[in-house]
């Protein structure tokens, strides 16, 4: 069958992608068999990667992440192994037949190195975690950086006593990247992995919250790698739940080992990588990019003509023939230069007949008799009373006081004594 599919066929790449596809047939075919388990949720397929090719994956912090499928889940857990809750993690997986990705701590390695061989007799993919777990790798020194690394790798070489069965897969402890750590590790040939969406499974939170934010998340993605840490006894507590909420729901679970020469690199596409690619049917995908244009005249463009604004000769309307001209169909309305009320004129400086006179200054001023009035307030009478005026003395002096007042609008004259 290999043979008569191979015929024809001139490329060694044409070779091995075959062979590549059928592996990965005979891999998703043998993930639904789960022996005593027969409802298991099980491993749908297995997907192979070339760290080289794509060195940083996790939409939490990078641009690509691994290519699957909607509805696919990657399992991963960090911090192992801590037996007590390491063993029930791995448990629990065998008996939903599902792998994940654990990523090691070199100091935990040392101290349980039967928990990390059991990680590798059960088929799980091994990356690594630093030696220490430090969290502040950014603020670090690249030397001290690169002594985390390397002394964490070797830690978990050592606890599995076999090279080949390491993953070159890292997790930075508590994601805190720094371009110094990443360069270093992509010379190294080791894949960065962020996370999709993390479960919060390392606050001090409920079990039943684990499983309520893994779930949660998952929905709003679709698909991608779920961040669990199987040292934590809440996460024991949640993650069954959360495997058969995952099957109850469609989701199928993936599981992810580097390439080799024996095992090539799953075929993708670019736009796999993305967790949302551009789709096909959004019209910006197709849309030229602007050109960077030379101008090679820089001369403006003519103003518009007065006979452009379809107006009679050029001169603005009366108020009669802007309301006659509104009236009638036109196939265009356009906008008169000028207001068509009439407009105020200014006054124009220098013109006599426009300018008012001034006040003269005589008109604010009041006369009096200052001496007359003083000596009549101060002069003793002659008389033992004054005598009171007759009613004709009356009205000639209203007579008076009314010609003083129409003589000047600003002089009144008051006469002193009556005669």
């Amino acid at each position: 069958m290999v043979g008569n599919v191979l015929v024809g066929v001139r490329t060694p790449q044409w070779a091995a992608l075959c062979l590549g596809l059928l592996a990965i047939s005979a891999q998703t075919a043998s993930a639904a068999d789960c022996p005593g388990h027969p409802g298991a949720l099980g491993t749908s397929r297995t997907l192979v990667v070339d760290p080289r090719q794509h060195p940083r994956i996790g939409t939490m912090q990078y641009a690509e992440t691994l290519p699957l499928r909607d509805h696919e889940v990657v399992l991963t857990f960090d911090d192992g192994p801590l037996p007590r809750n390491s063993n029930q993690v791995l448990d629990i997986l065998a008996s939903q037949c599902v792998k994940a990705t654990f990523f090691i701590i070199g100091r935990m390695a040392q101290s349980a190195p039967e928990g990390v061989r059991k990680l590798r007799d059960a088929g799980h993919s091994i990356g690594t975690h630093t030696q220490n777990h430090p969290t502040g790798m950014k603020r670090m020194s690249i030397e001290r950086a690169r002594q985390e690394i390397d002394d964490g790798i070797a830690s978990v070489k050592t606890a599995l006593g076999d090279d080949a069965a390491l993953a070159p897969f890292f997790r930075i402890p508590g994601l805190s990247r720094a371009d110094g750590v990443e360069d270093y590790l992509a010379s190294q040939g080791i894949q960065i992995w962020s996370a999709d969406f993390p479960a919060d499974d390392w606050h001090h939170i409920s079990s039943s919250r684990v499983y309520d934010i893994a779930i949660k998340r998952l929905e709003a993605k679709g698909r991608g790698i779920l961040l669990l840490h199987d040292i934590q006894a809440r996460t024991v507590a949640a993650l069954p739940r959360i495997l058969r909420e995952l099957k109850a729901r469609g989701y199928r679970i993936v599981h992810v080992v580097p390439a080799t020469p024996e095992q090539p690199a799953t075929p993708t596409e670019p736009q796999q990588w993305q967790l949302h690619p551009p789709s096909e049917n959004v019209a910006i995908s197709h849309w030229p990019k602007i050109p960077n244009f030379v101008f090679a005249n820089a001369e403006m463009l003519p103003g518009p003509a007065l006979s452009d604004l379809d107006w009679r000769d050029g001169r603005s309307m009366s108020l009669v023939e802007a309301s006659n001209h509104a009236s009638r169909p036109a196939r265009r309305v356009p906008l008169p230069r000028e207001a068509p009320w009439p407009r105020q004129s200014s006054l124009a400086p220098g013109s006599a007949a426009n300018v008012l006179p001034v006040p003269a200054q005589s008109i604010f001023e009041i006369q009096e008799r200052p001496h007359a009035a003083t000596q009549e307030l101060a002069t003793p009478s002659h008389h033992a009373e004054q005598p009171v005026p007759t009613e004709r003395e009356t009205e000639g002096l209203a007579k008076l006081i009314s010609v003083g007042a129409s003589d000047s609008p600003g002089t009144i004259a008051v006469p002193i004594e009556a005669r």
